[in-house]
């Protein structure tokens, strides 16, 4: 299985990190063994002195396909859940600088922690799911999916045209304004709607 992700797909979280709004999505993979499940705690790396925090919905492909038309994009992907894009920013600055590839500050060992996924007809409008990020209690990200820049389907149209989708893939799908730095003793919550998906430390 493979791990999409989905850059600047909220135009207030390009704005905050000082990013050109992006005319087609912004694409970047992660390995498999980014993910982290169960609300298993994050141990923070060694490596990074700057791990921020990215609440994103997260699709699960259902069918393979490759070349998908935006308007059967939809019969492509059938569960949705929420999932952390953990980024070690003060890396991802130097390969910025550098016109270096992103793989190390988003690809390391656990930097995708992802929840139960649910069914997607659990959502009575996919373009109007609303999601959280709390932090010790207090909301840090706030999302709804009618603030992306591409919705669903358009990323799953985009990203076919030259990644074969498999079943079990996902896809990471884009982080809402207010990404910030984490630290060792905080505890992340995350939920979609009311229901709580996250709940995980950082160690």
């Amino acid at each position: 299985m493979k791990i999409i992700g989905i850059g600047r797909n909220y135009a207030t979280h390009a704005k905050e990190l000082g990013n050109e709004i992006p005319t087609e999505p912004v694409v970047f993979m992660k390995p498999e063994t980014a993910l982290l499940k169960n609300n298993n705690p994050f141990y923070f790396p060694s490596f990074s002195n700057e791990i921020h925090h990215e609440i994103e919905l997260v699709l699960r492909i259902g069918r393979e396909g490759t070349n998908i038309q935006e308007k059967f994009a939809h019969k492509y992907y059938d569960q949705i859940g929420l999932g952390v894009d953990f980024t070690a920013r003060d890396l991802q600055s130097i390969a910025r600088e550098k016109g270096l590839p992103w793989d190390l500050c988003k690809g390391f060992n656990h930097s995708a922690p992802i929840s139960s996924l649910l069914p997607i007809e659990n959502y009575a409008d996919l373009l109007n799911i609303n999601f959280r990020l709390d932090i010790n209690g207090k909301t840090t990200q706030v999302g709804n999916s009618q603030n992306m820049l591409f919705s669903f389907d358009k990323i799953i149209a985009f990203v076919s045209r030259f990644i074969f989708l498999k079943k079990g893939d996902l896809i990471y799908t884009g982080t809402p304004a207010g990404v910030g730095p984490v630290k060792i003793g905080d505890r992340l919550e995350g939920y979609i709607e009311k229901e709580k998906l996250l709940d995980f430390e950082i160690k």
